[in-house]
């Protein structure tokens, strides 16, 4: 009975075992059977005993196949029918139910018979290979289940199952207790290990805030640097655009103030061809559009936030940045101390406080280019169309 079992069980597994059961595999069952071939005489059980835990022991976790909790219970179902169908008397099929049936962790084993297929479901913990059939149980939970879990948090998992665990026969506790003592040492030692590596790594992480590292240092530098130069190609361009205004400007009111005194040699042009007023009026325009927006890009413009005058209790803000002068000015000197001391304890904060100033200088720069960039545009159009408007008065006057 027990042959024709093992033959059905093992088909059935190789027909309908999903590769996501990487645990409760036909390698966990037949580990479990040859357990139960060690404690059965160890227990000192009767052939019809023996046969009945090794019937157990071959369906215990053939309910995987359809569900996974409580697959106990169609576990019983399958086993029940197999038996039935071999002409097993119902109260030895109702003897191999309860067996399977106490595997679930619902349910204390009671009888010697419970407690003998119970620890050889457990055996695994007394193994050398624990660790690896862990492994495997956690791979499984994450394919089937949708639960993950980090290698501390799995640590921790295990350990606190493997404290609560004990194995319930006479025969299992003097079979696995060495064993399963060791394997909880090397685990406890396992769980410390990776604390241990956690914090290292959180040691790290916060020493690169912590210490002065020569990368940081040199990438703070660097972005300094280069808002610098951005800011000075920005004043420069602005400064060029505002000059050139400056002059056209300049010609064009006296130009048109030739016309209107009809005095010089401008005067006879304009008076033969008034026409050429729009061109220049559209020069005027361009000129004074341009200038304008490049002083706007070019005037000092200082980030700073009222509400530290009347909050300045929150100097510490992430927002607020102590080493820009534009904002510790609006706090009074002793919160600015107390600010500065508690910048200089911690020193994450000092690194807050410029990446802070850094993000406020980007937004200097964005409203610099942007203004700049208006300024050029209306230059390059007020260009386009005086050439334009020109053309056509000198056509006009043809």
């Amino acid at each position: 009975m027990v042959k024709d079992a093992q033959a059905y069980v093992t088909d059935l597994f190789a027909q309908e075992l999903q590769a996501k059961l990487t645990y409760h595999s036909l390698r966990h069952t037949e580990a479990v059977v040859k357990e139960c071939r060690v404690l059965a005489p160890a227990a000192g059980l009767s052939p019809e005993d023996t046969e009945a835990l090794l019937l157990a022991a071959w369906f215990h976790d053939t309910g995987y196949l359809d569900v996974y909790e409580g697959h106990e219970f169609r576990s019983m179902e399958r086993a029940g029918a197999w038996l039935a169908e071999h002409g097993v008397p119902a109260e030895r099929v109702q003897l191999v139910k309860d067996l399977i049936k106490v595997t679930h962790r619902d349910y204390a084993p009671e009888t010697e018979l419970q407690q003998l297929l119970v620890d050889a479901d457990m055996s695994n913990l007394a193994r050398d290979d624990f660790r690896s059939s862990a492994e495997l149980l956690r791979t499984e939970w994450e394919l089937v289940l949708g639960q993950t879990y980090t290698n501390p948090e799995w640590a921790e998992l295990q350990l606190n199952f493997m404290l609560s665990h004990k194995y319930h026969s006479d025969a299992g506790k003097e079979r696995y207790k060495k064993a399963f003592k060791d394997n909880l040492d090397e685990q406890r030692d396992a769980l410390k290990k990776t604390e241990k590596k956690k914090k290292k790594k959180e040691k790290e992480k916060n020493e690169t805030f912590a210490e002065p590292k020569r990368g940081i240092e040199t990438m703070f530098r660097t972005m300094y640097s280069n808002h610098m130069k951005l800011s000075d190609m920005a004043d420069k361009k602005a400064s060029m655009m505002i000059q050139l205004n400056a002059v056209l400007m300049s010609v064009i009111i006296t130009y048109l103030g030739a016309k209107m005194g009809k005095a010089g040699a401008l005067g006879p042009m304009m008076s033969g061809n008034p026409v050429l007023g729009i061109p220049m009026g559209i020069l005027l325009v361009t000129a004074l559009g341009s200038v304008i927006t490049a002083i706007l890009s070019a005037q000092p413009d200082v980030t700073s936030f009222a509400w530290l005058k009347k909050s300045p209790q929150i100097a510490t803000n992430r927002r607020v940045n102590l080493l820009f002068f534009g904002q510790f000015t609006k706090l009074s000197l002793d919160n600015f101390q107390g600010g500065m001391r508690e910048l200089m304890r911690q020193k994450d904060m000092l690194y807050n406080n410029m990446v802070t100033d850094i993000y406020y200088l980007g937004e200097v720069l964005t409203r610099k280019y942007r203004l700049l960039r208006t300024s050029y545009t209306i230059f390059m159009v007020g260009l386009i169309l005086t050439a334009l408007s020109f053309g056509i008065a000198l056509l006009y006057k043809m």
